[in-house]
């Protein structure tokens, strides 16, 4: 079996799944461009553990893990299966690298999970496993987790990593108007972006001591760090495409990447979304 890409998209604000705009549109094409998937590990930062910890549900939950937003987000559902199957698989492969995994037998999915979600494949019909971030490790770390999980994408697995390309809450600007201040948002992910084609690995792995703007842009990393693990997961992360859907808030930068060999059949995408 070929290796499916690897993903990292950028879920937002909760408002997503309401207000799709240029994400939703591009997450719905890459959804339909994809190879049908046997089922997804999804990596979100609102689930954070100490260790690794993967998600066993047969039905997961959905969990509106927010607070002040419209009421209909409140009912919106995403009725996937899970796959404890994959939970079980993802323990052993994480173990075999050394990496201790536990399972977890409660867990639903979260919006940074369920959101990208009802977009990439709306009838839900892909099972769907979830497996927790570690926000006090370094992106190092995580790629090496990345790596350990490279398996399951050359075995029918689509592992998506879900945060965003750029995540300080303290700047954001409800109004969406673009602010005096948004520019270093830009000069990030361009500097980010830029290192990602050039292959340099080492300085992405550090990029808070060399990105412009690295700590203005993720004041803690959490959102940026599933994608070191799309990165590991993927047969090549040197093959990227990359699709800029634009900001939000004027500090969301809602960027999403696809990895590996598999990556360049997707690079037209972008040009495709209205």
């Amino acid at each position: 079996m070929s290796p499916l890409p690897t993903l990292f998209v950028s879920h937002g604000a909760p408002t997503l799944a309401i207000e799709p705009g240029r994400t939703g549109a591009l997450l719905s094409l890459l959804g339909q461009r994809l190879p049908r998937p046997e089922a997804i590990l999804l990596i979100s930062p609102h689930w954070a553990t100490q260790q690794p910890s993967v998600g066993s549900l047969i039905t997961p939950t959905v969990m509106h893990d927010f607070s002040g937003f419209p009421r209909e987000l409140y009912r919106l559902d995403y009725p996937a299966q899970g796959s404890p199957a994959l939970a079980h698989r993802t323990v052993d492969a994480l173990r075999e690298a050394g990496i201790a995994a536990t399972i977890d037998s409660q867990r639903g999915l979260d919006h940074g999970a369920w959101v990208p979600l009802r977009y990439l494949f709306p009838e839900a019909d892909v099972p769907v496993t979830q497996l927790s971030l570690q926000p006090h490790q370094a992106p190092d770390y995580h790629y090496r987790i990345g790596q350990a999980l490279s398996p399951l994408a050359r075995d029918g697995v689509l592992v998506i990593g879900s945060g965003s390309f750029t995540h300080n809450l303290r700047e954001l600007r409800l109004q969406q108007d673009r602010m005096p201040g948004a520019r270093y948002v830009d000069e990030f992910a361009q500097w980010f972006a830029e290192r990602m084609v050039a292959g340099d690995l080492s300085a992405l792995l550090d990029y808070r001591a060399h990105a412009p703007h690295a700590v203005r842009a993720h004041p803690d990393d959490d959102h940026l760090l599933p994608l070191f693990i799309a990165m590991g997961a993927s047969d090549d992360w040197t093959q990227q495409a990359h699709f800029d859907t634009g900001t939000t808030y004027d500090v969301l930068r809602m960027d999403a990447f696809a990895f590996g060999s598999a990556a360049a059949a997707l690079r037209d995408i972008e040009a495709l979304v209205a």
